[in-house]
């Protein structure tokens, strides 16, 4: 009978060996850094030269040129979904980051060859956008550093500081518009028997004060699959908020009598004080 040799044995046989692999070591760290809002998110990979010392600004890094926005390779900023960088619009995906440094004033570039090394094969003619934005003097900071910042409900802060400077452009991205496709996206393959994916999307229209009717209308599905506290009370909630409080009250009612069954005496004690609060006001 023919014996098969595993493909590995054949190897260790012919005194073949697995390379050992040195993981080299970077002087200028890599790091990354993101942050999200609802579905939607901002995310830089890059590099951290530190200044040891020398002269930045027009002497490391020369005015005019263009430069990686780190070290090593080309700072990587990516995302989730379509943007407007200080009001222009650049459509969702990775972009390697290019500043061309100023004294009063630097160009932004967001160049559509993500992956590449430095600057040094860089093309303009891959240039996505550019922006121009002022510099401003900023506390001493060793390793050249990425903060991303959320300023408002649909819009980031980026800035990169280093060495004294800082130099930023603000984000804004359709982050409610973004969380509904999704809502709707992932409710339309929930099981017919998932009550909670329903309740959860209702609670969205509710905080955001958005979209209520179809709120009231998840909610009512989540209650025909199970009844239960939380959907209850979020039904009372969206009753109430559409002025129809007589209705409300007997839906917190039951929603009461279900958490005195079994529930946290926290969340009975808040739904008692709520509908004392619906009672007086009716």
């Amino acid at each position: 009978m023919r014996t098969i040799v595993p493909a590995v044995m054949c190897v260790a046989s012919l005194g073949l060996a697995a390379q050992t692999v040195v993981r080299p070591y970077q002087v200028s760290p890599a790091a990354s850094v993101s942050q999200d809002l609802g579905v939607c998110s901002v995310r830089i990979d890059y590099h951290r030269p530190a200044a040891q010392g020398r002269k930045i600004w027009d002497g490391l890094v020369p005015y005019g040129q263009v430069w990686r926005a780190g070290a090593n390779e080309a700072t990587v900023i990516a995302f989730s979904d379509p943007a407007k960088i200080e009001g222009r619009d650049l459509p969702a995906g990775a972009y390697a980051f290019f500043a061309i440094p100023g004294p009063d004033q630097w160009t932004l570039v967001f160049n559509r060859q993500a992956r590449q090394w430095g600057a040094f094969t860089y093309q303009a003619a891959q240039d996505a956008l550019r922006i121009q934005v002022k510099p401003r003097p900023a506390p001493p900071q060793e390793y050249l550093a990425y903060r991303i910042q959320v300023m408002a409900k649909d819009t980031f802060r980026v800035e990169l500081d280093w060495a004294g400077l800082a130099v930023g452009f603000d984000v804004a991205m359709d982050v409610q518009g973004a969380y509904w496709a999704y809502l709707n996206k992932t409710l339309a393959g929930a099981g017919a028997d998932e009550w909670q994916p329903l309740n959860q999307a209702a609670g969205y229209c509710l905080l955001t004060g958005s979209h209520l009717d179809q709120a009231m209308a998840w909610v009512d599905r989540s209650l025909q699959i199970r009844e239960g506290a939380r959907n209850l009370e979020l039904k009372a909630r969206l009753l109430q908020r559409a002025g129809r409080t007589g209705e409300a009250l007997p839906m917190l009612d039951k929603a009461i009598g279900i958490l005195e069954q079994d529930g946290p005496k926290a969340t009975l004690g808040e739904l008692r004080a709520l509908r004392e609060d619906w009672a007086k006001a009716q």
